[in-house]
């Protein structure tokens, strides 16, 4: 005991600053993509089919959208003008479904709730987790946000046992048909008023089970979202940067905004 004490204690504090400043992410880390229509070669470009859930599109010039992407890489490797590259930039929370998609300028990102669910939610909020047909990819991220180096209870957001004691929902996964009516009733059981988190490809889109009979491609279309949170899986960055904009905790410059 006492040695794992003083192996604790010469650690320091692991804690993040976030958000006074970001996380040392290393350069091979796979955040928002960066397009650069100028380089984009014809109407047919390479990227387009070698993305295997179809998140590229040049219907209206190179855009790619965030909410299908599981950030694999193809797409920057199968493009020989460098079109497409992935920064390493992980703030890629937005409030609607047309702000995951990318035009190659820089994106919106997360809004706050409105004045009065702020009131409500911005010092505490409890959230019930839904696994909807995950692979637990998202879940072992959404894990990761209690641990010492996120500490997410500091912000006032915990998560909980029972839909009861929610204030909301995080959503994972395509929400198979077996999962669709506890998706509902767990939402149910929520009390007014509410907030829906979708976190991953798979609970926005569908991910790469998109256009299965056995999947509802994600929860748009069954519950009312307030924050998408793209990524195969995301960050725990990712998912913090999202839900404190969503709670008015990060100023548009992406500094601590004004209690």
């Amino acid at each position: 005991m006492w040695k794992l004490l003083r192996t604790r204690l010469a650690q320091g504090r692991r804690t993040l600053p976030f958000p006074a400043a970001g996380p040392p992410l290393p350069e091979r880390f796979r955040g928002r993509p960066v397009l650069d229509t100028s380089k984009c070669l014809g109407e047919s470009p390479p990227c387009v089919e070698a993305c295997p859930t179809e998140a590229i599109s040049t219907g209206s010039g190179l855009t790619l959208d965030l909410g299908r992407c599981v950030f694999c890489a193809e797409c920057v490797a199968a493009c020989p003008a460098g079109s497409i590259r992935l920064s390493t930039d992980p703030r890629m929370a937005a409030s609607a479904r047309e702000d995951l998609v990318l035009r190659g300028a820089e994106p919106n990102r997360a809004r706050a709730l409105g004045k009065e669910m702020r009131r409500l939610f911005g010092r505490s909020l409890r959230l019930r987790e839904v696994c909807a047909g995950s692979c637990n990819g998202c879940e072992l991220e959404l894990q990761a946000l209690s641990n010492v180096v996120f500490d997410l209870a500091r912000f006032g957001i915990q998560f909980v046992a029972s839909p009861r004691h929610a204030d909301g929902l995080v959503v994972t996964g395509p929400v198979t048909e077996n999962m669709r009516a506890a998706l509902l009733d767990t939402y149910a059981a929520v009390p007014a008023p509410k907030i829906v988190i979708a976190v991953g490809a798979c609970a926005i889109s569908g991910g790469p089970f998109r256009g299965s009979p056995e999947v509802h491609d994600g929860v748009e279309g069954i519950l009312p979202v307030d924050l998408y949170v793209p990524g195969c899986p995301p960050h725990p960055i990712t998912l913090l940067d999202g839900m404190l904009r969503l709670l008015g905790r990060i100023g548009e410059d992406g500094g601590r905004a004004p209690a």
